[in-house]
């Protein structure tokens, strides 16, 4: 899966062209790369984003097409 469209399905960043904006600008990482939209995100990875002065930084456990946020919150977990 593309990494803008996990972070949307995870609920990490609200809008998927949000999260492309994320990419374009350097701002997230996956396995200590900097990630362009379309890199591909596969279970186990690490992904860094930072958002302002936040950063977070979470492990893909699963890949999937979820609607409801209960199901999103457990394609990752916060290392």
């Amino acid at each position: 899966m593309r990494i803008d469209k996990f972070l949307k399905n995870s609920r990490l960043i609200k809008r998927r062209t949000v999260a492309k904006e994320a990419c374009d600008k350097g701002l997230v990482k996956i396995n200590d790369k900097v990630a362009k939209a379309g890199d591909e995100v596969s279970v186990d990875d690490i992904i860094i984003l930072t958002l302002g002065s936040n950063e977070i930084k979470v492990r893909v456990k699963d890949i999937s097409e979820v609607n409801s946020k209960a199901l999103a919150e457990t394609l990752y977990e916060r290392i």
